[in-house]
C-alpha cells in the first residue's frame, strides 16, 4: 500500500501512518453519529492500513469530545466527526466552549445530511400535522417531545416547530438518541424530531407514527412523507449535516490524503446504498467548501438558538 512520506516536521519520522488513529465521536454508542462513523472507520481504516479506532468521547452535547480534538496534536492521529450541533450550534448554545469551531480546525470533507422525523407515539391521536398543531393548541403543555439532549438538532428542531406553529408543548431531554427514543415507543412522551435510520424500524413495525420530515425537501429515502412546510408549517426547514475534521494545523499531504479516501468512500455505491433507505444522504466536498459551510452556519444557528431560548451553562 502506498504511504505518503512527510518529514520529520511535519508529521514526525517515518511514514505517516505507523500507527492507530484515534477517531473521536463526541456523543454516546449507539445514536445516529456514533453508526454513522462506525461506518466510514472500517473503510478509512482498510485505505490507510492502519486501525481507525471509535473513541466516544459524550458529553455536554458533543462539548466534551469537540474540546478533546481542540488539543490534540496535529499529527493525523486524531480525528473527530462534527455536526451541525459541535460546530454551528453550541458556541451559542453553552455560551463559553473551550474551542473555537473555525479557528481551532481542519475541515476534512463533509459527509452526510441527515432527515429527521417529526413521530408521535401511536396513543397521540393526530393523524397529521395539522391534527397536531389542533390537539396542542387545543391542550396547550399537555404534549410532550423528547430530544437527545438540551440545544441538540433534535431539540432545536422542535423548538423552530413549537415557535413556527405557535404551539405550547414541552421538552424532555436525555441523554442520548437511544434513551429519547426509547421511551418515545413506550409511550412515556408523545412526539420527538428523531433521525430515520434509528426511528425508522419503529415507524415501519407501527410503533411510531410520522407526520413529516424536518427538511426542505422531501427524503430520497422516504418519498412519501410530506415536509413540516408542505404539511402546514410554511417555511420551516431544520437540515443536519455531518463531516470529519482534525486538529487546525494538519499538514497539507495529511489533508489531502484523508479527504482523498474520505470522498471515495462516501461516494461509494456500496455505502450510498447502505444508507439510502435509513434518511442519510451522504454528501463529499473539498476541505473548503466543507469550511465555508461551518462559517455560514454559525450565525444562522446563533440565531434560530436565540430565538428558541434553550440555553445550558
Amino acid at each position: 500500500m502506498a504511504c505518503v512520506q512527510l518529514d520529520a516536521t511535519a508529521a514526525g519520522s517515518g511514514a505517516w501512518p505507523d500507527r492507530p488513529i484515534r477517531y473521536i465521536v463526541p456523543f454516546a454508542p449507539g445514536g445516529p453519529t456514533d453508526i454513522l462513523s462506525r461506518a466510514f472507520a472500517e473503510p478509512l481504516s482498510n485505505a490507510l492500513g492502519t486501525p481507525v479506532v471509535v473513541d466516544n468521547r459524550g458529553g455536554a452535547g458533543g462539548v466534551v469530545g469537540t474540546e478533546i480534538v481542540a488539543r490534540s496534536a496535529p499529527d493525523g492521529y486524531t480525528l473527530m466527526i462534527g455536526h451541525v450541533g459541535t460546530h454551528a450550534i453550541n458556541p451559542t448554545l453553552y455560551g463559553k466552549v473551550n474551542y473555537d469551531p473555525v479557528r481551532d480546525f481542519q475541515p476534512i470533507t463533509q459527509v452526510a445530511t441527515w432527515t429527521l422525523a417529526l413521530s408521535v407515539h401511536p396513543s397521540v391521536p393526530a393523524k397529521n400535522l395539522k391534527e397536531l398543531i389542533a390537539l396542542a393548541r387545543a391542550k396547550p403543555g399537555t404534549l410532550n417531545f423528547a430530544s437527545a439532549g438540551p440545544g441538540g438538532p433534535t431539540h432545536l428542531a422542535a423548538e423552530m416547530f413549537r415557535s413556527a406553529a405557535k404551539i405550547d408543548i414541552v421538552h424532555v431531554p436525555y441523554k442520548g438518541n437511544a434513551a429519547a427514543l426509547t421511551d418515545l415507543v413506550s409511550g412515556q412522551v408523545q412526539m420527538m424530531f428523531s433521525n430515520l435510520l434509528t426511528s425508522g424500524p419503529f415507524i415501519k413495525a407501527g410503533k411510531l407514527r410520522v407526520l413529516a420530515v424536518s427538511t426542505g425537501k422531501r427524503s430520497a429515502s422516504a418519498p412519501d412523507i410530506p415536509t413540516v412546510a408542505e404539511a402546514g408549517v410554511p417555511g420551516y426547514d431544520m437540515t443536519p449535516w455531518y463531516g470529519v475534521l482534525a486538529p487546525a494545523g494538519l499538514p497539507r499531504p495529511l489533508l489531502a490524503r484523508l479527504n482523498s479516501e474520505l470522498v471515495r468512500i462516501v461516494d461509494s455505491p456500496e455505502l450510498r446504498g447502505r444508507f439510502a433507505s435509513q434518511g442519510v444522504d451522504l454528501v463529499s466536498s473539498t476541505p473548503e467548501a466543507f469550511a465555508t459551510l461551518i462559517r455560514n452556519e454559525i450565525p444562522r444557528w446563533k440565531v434560530i438558538v436565540k430565538e428558541s431560548g434553550a440555553r445550558v451553562e
